[in-house]
């Protein structure tokens, strides 16, 4: 279940967290000609890169995950997956153990400590299960075996040869998921390079092992997507009718309309968004009938790190439990050491 679900999240992540770095991919499809472009434009040796892929082994398991639907459950399957009572109590328990970290990334990124925990949680289990296979291996696999997205992940080969030379790695050692995320926030090569952050001033940046460089990442991450700390993310609605769920149901991920034409077209909204804030009608298929949810920018924004909107749903209720049970456990510490 957790091998499979973490193919689900990779291969929609893979579609935004380098897309928005690179429009355009010119690093080669095949091995030879990959090394003396790597030696070209980056100065290194081509008989070390092809020293280097020639130990690579090709890994037939990735092509079959890759193969396979990224989503393949209903929103009322799906969410049990995430909102569990374990996965909401270590998520307390990372909070508590992280609380100035978290707090200090929510200071300088705006981006709120519960959003930053989930995320982590949602991807790795805050750390746990980061993935077992050589990212060398499953990118240059990708890379060179996979043509429907060979381009991209000859990139991402590009940004890894070039992120370990950075970070000073061996370049067989790092483990990942089956198409080389890594560390605890799950971010791939040419993430990693761009805003993966040195978060407690050590020099390095370390995501696999070092929790404020993680939690700084992440962060660092949602605020160069434009995070707006204060902003509601996504609100359930009952009162809706099936004519305005047809108008205004979001067929983007990006909100497609504004509050103030739906409150035109007759829906009644007593919510805590402004009324030109950008918005749409979400769907999540429950067993015998749909929820529908008002998502807004900041529910747009995690899907810039995953594209799925149960993702983003899912990592919106887990961070609303985690903050809930998290305040009532500080809440309660307070009253017994002030009694």
């Amino acid at each position: 279940m957790k091998r499979k679900l973490s193919s689900v999240l990779t291969l929609a992540a893979l579609l935004t967290l380098s897309a928005n770095v690179f429009a355009e991919r010119k690093a080669p499809t095949n091995a030879k000609d990959f090394a003396q472009y790597m030696q070209e434009k980056h100065g290194f040796t081509a008989d070390y890169v092809q020293l280097v892929l020639g130990k690579a082994q090709k890994r037939d398991s990735i092509l079959k995950a890759m193969s396979r639907p990224a989503e393949g459950k209903d929103w009322y399957e799906y969410r049990p997956i995430f909102l569990t009572d374990k996965r909401i109590k270590q998520g307390v328990e990372f909070w508590q153990s992280n609380e100035e970290t978290l707090s200090e990334a929510q200071e300088k990124f705006q981006v709120p400590a519960e959003i930053i925990t989930a995320i982590i949680g949602v991807e790795t289990f805050y750390g746990r299960i980061q993935g077992s296979y050589p990212v060398i291996e499953a990118i240059s696999t990708l890379a060179f075996h996979y043509p429907k997205r060979a381009k991209f992940f000859a990139g991402e080969l590009e940004e890894y040869f070039v992120l370990a030379r950075e970070q000073g790695w061996d370049l067989a050692q790092p483990k990942g998921s089956y198409a080389g995320a890594m560390g605890m926030g799950q971010f791939i090569p040419s993430s990693y390079r761009y805003y993966a952050v040195d978060f407690d001033g050590d020099n390095k940046i370390n995501l696999f092992d070092n929790t404020k460089d993680a939690i700084g990442s992440v962060a660092n991450y949602f605020n160069k997507h434009h995070w707006r700390l204060g902003e509601p993310v996504a609100e359930y609605i009952s009162n809706v009718t099936p004519e305005l769920v047809e108008t205004f149901r979001n067929k983007e991920l990006k909100p497609q309309f504004d509050l103030a034409q739906m409150k035109q077209a007759g829906f009644d909204y007593h919510g805590q968004a402004e009324q030109d804030a950008a918005t749409g009608i979400y769907a999540f298929q429950q067993e015998s009938k749909e929820d529908y949810w008002l998502g807004f920018h900041n529910f747009y924004v995690i899907t810039r790190y995953n594209r799925s909107p149960m993702y983003a749903m899912a990592v919106y209720q887990l961070s609303q439990e985690i903050r809930k049970e998290y305040e009532k456990q500080k809440q309660s510490t307070e009253q017994t050491v002030g009694f």
